[in-house]
């Protein structure tokens, strides 16, 4: 069936003739810690961030609004680096909103080489683009340091090209720390966190003792707030142990990573304000996904950040009229990883074979990950909130072997009772009944597959009837992890 795709092109693509030899060059203004593009335009030479010309970029990326964002639809881990790479090239910039290095991106360079990113955007890799780490985003220096230099030891460049908000919250290793004990407190009721500090580093940030990225610049008073940071964490958990010694090393850490991360400091409001205003294209990169959202998602069991469209607005201080069109990226299946309900949940050898063949194992922490059938009731949810334009369906041909394959359709209470939409009562969710369409398999290799007409008749029947359930366009297709193995749709 054709499902026409909603645009928001408020500025308009990049593209054309008169972008004709325009290179952004990114220049630090070290007096003003502001940075800004300027453009040079340089005879014959061909757009940086456009390396194909329009008539050969495929109509799903040429038409994309000059900002616009790439979220996870499910529970997490549904493939979003891969596509972010892919459209990274067309984009002058790639930023994270939210989240911190619980965000595993696994993407693969030209030559295949896989990279495991945790707080680096994406977009790395396209050596043109600039990464962006929003004020949103919860950063763990050490963990940041780690990622940069294991990416220049492989040849990735990352000098000029990473800016960190001045206004993001820093993590510390006592936050980690903390997440461990408070997932020990919990007992059975844990709520099944990477244990990378994500929550302890939000709870400070909420309750105003936290330390900012800007914090840095004022090492005379840094050690008065860590302090004050570290005597509460103490307070409040008996494990955590904290003597001046402690103090002592810690700011004395700090004062070395203040010294190297001061070139990347960056007032990042501004610089997305300002690359707005200059009609430079802009591609968010949400972590983790709206079913971990901590208001949408199934909470408790779900992260402390907005990985909805919403956060993209508070996490980076753009204004919401600004943001054009979302894609959605979901499998062809689900997993989750740790605890909390899951509906459409696969136990026993089934479940165990799915996971297998996916490979459905954690980039952040190697948990395996729980398998279930695709739930379009919670994609239907999650397409409503964020008012995405497309999806992009991702490891299509992990389903390649089964003779049959399930899609999870509605929710019924166990009187029959039709449930309308994906809800907040976790009873009610491990309760309900979920209601089944059986699809036949197509039982063929599609790895190789790059035109959509080519794919097995299972395959398109299953990818339109999803579209037609959710009323939303599959764009791209993922049929293996390489970063050829897409179909535009």
């Amino acid at each position: 069936m054709n499902i026409s795709s909603v645009k928001f092109n408020h500025a308009g693509p990049i593209t054309g003739p008169k972008w004709a030899g325009f290179r952004p060059t990114l220049h630090l203004r070290r007096n003003s810690d502001v940075v800004s593009f300027e453009s040079r335009t340089k005879a014959g030479a061909a757009p940086s961030s456009l390396a194909v010309t329009a008539n050969e970029l495929p109509s799903q990326i040429e038409s994309l609004s000059q900002v616009s964002g790439v979220l996870g639809s499910q529970w997490g881990d549904e493939g979003k680096g891969k596509l972010v790479d892919i459209l990274a090239e067309h984009f002058d910039i790639v930023a994270r909103c939210q989240g911190g290095a619980n965000a595993g991106h696994t993407i693969y360079n030209a030559e295949g080489k896989k990279f495991a990113l945790h707080l680096v955007p994406s977009g790395i890799l396209n050596e043109d683009t600039v990464c962006v780490i929003g004020n949103g985003v919860v950063v763990h220096l050490p963990g940041l340091f780690n990622e940069i230099d294991g990416l220049e030891a492989n040849g990735v460049s990352c000098k000029g090209r990473i800016l960190v908000s001045d206004r993001a919250h820093l993590l510390f290793d006592f936050h980690q720390e903390i997440d461990g004990l408070r997932e020990a407190e919990l007992a059975k009721s844990f709520i099944g966190t990477t244990r990378r500090g994500i929550g302890p580093a939000y709870s400070s940030k909420v309750i105003r003792n936290g330390i900012r990225v800007c914090d840095l610049r004022h090492m005379d008073t840094f050690p008065q707030k860590l302090d004050l940071l570290l005597s509460d964490a103490a307070a409040r958990f008996p494990g955590l142990k904290y003597t001046p010694d402690v103090l002592r090393e810690e700011v004395e850490k700090y004062k070395r990573f203040a010294e190297r991360l001061e070139p990347f400091i960056t007032d990042t409001v501004h610089f997305m304000n300002e690359s707005i205003a200059q009609k430079r294209k802009i591609l968010v990169e949400g972590g983790q996904a709206t079913m971990l959202d901590i208001d949408f998602g199934t909470y408790p069991f779900v992260t402390s950040s907005s990985p909805s469209a919403g956060g993209i607005c508070t996490g980076l201080g753009i204004a919401p009229r600004v943001v054009g069109d979302l894609i959605g990226v979901v499998k062809a299946y689900t997993t989750r990883v740790g605890s909390g309900p899951f509906p459409t949940e696969i136990f026993g050898q089934g479940g165990d074979r799915l996971r297998l063949a996916g490979q459905e194992f954690g980039t952040t922490t190697g948990r395996p990950r729980r398998c279930g059938w695709l739930d379009v009731v919670a994609l239907k949810y999650c397409c409503q909130i964020n008012g995405l334009s497309s999806l992009n369906l991702t490891k299509l041909d992990v389903l390649s072997e089964l003779p049959e394959i399930q899609l999870g359709v509605a929710y019924k209470q166990f009187d029959g009772t039709p449930v309308k939409s994906f809800p907040a009562d976790l009873l009610l969710l491990e309760q309900l009944k979920v209601e089944y369409e059986v699809l036949p398999g197509w039982q063929s290799d599609i790895s190789s597959v790059r035109n959509y007409s080519d794919l097995p008749k299972g395959a398109r029947e299953f990818v339109e009837r999803i579209e037609e359930l959710v009323g939303v366009p599959i764009n791209y297709i993922g049929v293996g992890p390489g970063r050829d193995a897409l179909i535009y749709k």
